[in-house]
C-alpha cells in the first residue's frame, strides 16, 4: 500500500479457488504451488526446535554411554578398560553437546526466517523474560554455548585420563569419575538456560498462526472502545482468543465467509455459525444441511474464502519507544500483516480514563492515519446509543473532512449491516493486493526454477 506495510510472501494466487469437483466451484484455500520464500501463515515460532527437558537430556546421555559394550576382541584386560573408559565416556560427552549445539543452531536458523509480525511476537516474548530475570534470548542462547564448549573440554579430558589409566581397575574408576563429574557440570552450567529456553519455547510454540495469504481486517483504536464486542458482532459468533505469551490480553479473532463473484468482486458474506451460536429449542442445522447450503451458495458464486476479522490491544498517544508490549503487537499487526484498518472510536465520554479521552483518539487517529496513509480504512464510533459528548462530532468532522465514518451499536445493533458492507469493500482491496504479491511471487519462482 505504500506505506510502512511489509510486503510479506504469500498470496491467494491469480487461480484463485481454481476448478474441479462438481460446477467446478471450490473454495479458495490458495496456490497449491509457492516458490520456496513464501510463506501462506505465521507458524514459524511452531517450527522453532524441540528442546528436551534437561534432566531428560542427562539421564539419556548417561544411558548412552553406559550402553557401551567393551570390545571383547581384545585380549589384554587392561587396554580392553581403557578403549572401554574412553568410548563409553566420548559417548556420554556427544550425547551432552550435540543436542546443545543443535539447540542453538536450530534457533538461530528459525529466527532469522521468521516472518517480521513473528520476529516481533519473539522479540516481545523475550523482552517480557528479561524484565523478569534480566536475560534475554540470546544471553540464554550464548549460555547453552558455553555450557556446551565446556562440557566438551571436559569430556575430552575425562576420555584422555581413560585413555591413559594405568591398570583396568583405574580405567573403571574414570568411567564412573567422568560420569558423576560431567552430570555435575552439566547441571551446573546448562540445566539452568536450558529450562529457560524451554520455558521460552512452550510459550512461543502455542503463538497463534495467522494466514498470510488471506484477507484481514483489523480493528485498532485506544483501549475499552468496543473493538472486541464489534468483531463478535461482525464475524463468528464465537471467535477465538489468540493469547500471546507476553500480556494476558489477547487478540480476538474471528471469521467471515466471503464468496466471490471473481477474482476481485465481493458478492456476499456468511458469519460462520457453531452450534453454540443457537439459542436453546432452535433447530440446529445437520452438517448435511450445512453442506448443502454451502453448496447451493459456491453454485452461485466463483469461490469462497475464510477472511479474518481481530481485534487488537488499545493504543495510547506516546512514541514507539515507549510503548508497552501489547501496543507493540498492534503496530506490529499493521506494519507486517495483510490487513486493512477499523479505527474504533468511543466519543460517549465513558471510555475510561483520560488516556482515552474523546481528545487522545482523536489525536491518535491522527497519529495511526499518518503512519499508515493509503491503507484500507474506516472509521467507527461504536456505542452511539449512548450519545456522543459535547462538540465531538465537530472535532471529528473537523479532523475527517469529507471523509465518511459509521455509527454503529452493538447493544441495538443498528449500523452493522453498512459496517458488513464497509469490511466487504475493505476486504476486495487486501485480495487485490494479495493477489499481485502472488502473481510477483509466481514469476520470480518461474525465474527461479
Amino acid at each position: 500500500w505504500g506505506d510502512t506495510q511489509n510486503k510479506s510472501k504469500g498470496g491467494t494466487g491469480k487461480d484463485g479457488g481454481g476448478k474441479g469437483g462438481k460446477g467446478g466451484k471450490k473454495r479458495d484455500d490458495g496456490p497449491k504451488k509457492k516458490s520456496k520464500e513464501s510463506l501462506s501463515d505465521t507458524g514459524g515460532l511452531r517450527r522453532l526446535p524441540v528442546v528436551r527437558a534437561p534432566n531428560e537430556l542427562l539421564n539419556r546421555a548417561v544411558k548412552i554411554g553406559r550402553n557401551v559394550r567393551p570390545d571383547a576382541s581384545i585380549k589384554n584386560a587392561r587396554n580392553r578398560a581403557r578403549k572401554h573408559g574412553a568410548e563409553s565416556l566420548d559417548a556420554l560427552t556427544k550425547a551432552l553437546c550435540v543436542p546443545l549445539r543443535d539447540t542453538v543452531r536450530g534457533y538461530e536458523r528459525e529466527l532469522r526466517r521468521l516472518h517480521p509480525f513473528e520476529r516481533t511476537v519473539a522479540d516481545l516474548t523475550a523482552r517480557a523474560r528479561q524484565k523478569r530475570d534480566g536475560l534475554t534470548l540470546a544471553d540464554v542462547l550464548d549460555e547453552v554455548n558455553e555450557a556446551r564448549k565446556e562440557l566438551l573440554l571436559a569430556g575430552k579430558d575425562w576420555v584422555a585420563k581413560a585413555k591413559s589409566a594405568p591398570t583396568a581397575r583405574d580405567a573403571a574408576n574414570a568411567i564412573f569419575d567422568g560420569e558423576k563429574a560431567m552430570s555435575d557440570l552439566f547441571n551446573e552450567l546448562a540445566a539452568k538456560p536450558l529450562s529457560g529456553i524451554l520455558e521460552l519455547q512452550k510459550s512461543l510454540r502455542t503463538t497463534p498462526a495467522i494466514r498470510l495469504d488471506t484477507p484481514a481486517v483489523v480493528l485498532v483504536g485506544a483501549p475499552n472502545v468496543g473493538k472486541s464486542s464489534i468483531v463478535r458482532a461482525i464475524s463468528s459468533g464465537t471467535p477465538e482468543v489468540n493469547n500471546y505469551p507476553f500480556t494476558t490480553r489477547g487478540m480476538t479473532l474471528g471469521h467471515v465467509e466471503v464468496f466471490w463473484e471473481d477474482e476481485g468482486t465481493a458478492a456476499a458474506a456468511v458469519i460462520p455459525l457453531t452450534d453454540d451460536d443457537y439459542e436453546e429449542g432452535q433447530k440446529k442445522p445437520s452438517q448435511f444441511e450445512r453442506a448443502v447450503e454451502m453448496e447451493r451458495m459456491l453454485g452461485r458464486y466463483s469461490f469462497s474464502q475464510l477472511c479474518q476479522i481481530m481485534d487488537s490491544p488499545g493504543l495510547l498517544v506516546r512514541p514507539d519507544d515507549q510503548r508497552n508490549e501489547m501496543e507493540a503487537l498492534t503496530m506490529a499487526a499493521m506494519s507486517h500483516l495483510p490487513t486493512a484498518v477499523m479505527y474504533v472510536m468511543d466519543l460517549s465520554g465513558g471510555a475510561g480514563d483520560r488516556c482515552s479521552s474523546v481528545e487522545h483518539q482523536l489525536q491518535l487517529r491522527r497519529d495511526v492515519r499518518a503512519r499508515f496513509p493509503r491503507r484500507p480504512w474506516i472509521d467507527v464510533v461504536s456505542k452511539s446509543d449512548l450519545g456522543l459528548v459535547e462538540g465531538a462530532r465537530e472535532q471529528l468532522e473537523d479532523i475527517l473532512g469529507d471523509t465518511p465514518y459509521l455509527e454503529v451499536s452493538v447493544q441495538e445493533g443498528t449500523g452493522l449491516e453498512e459496517l458488513r458492507e464497509e469490511v466487504m469493500r475493505m476486504l476486495e482491496e487486501v485480495r487485490v493486493v494479495l493477489d499481485a504479491m502472488a502473481a510477483v511471487d509466481a514469476r520470480t519462482a518461474r525465474k527461479t526454477a
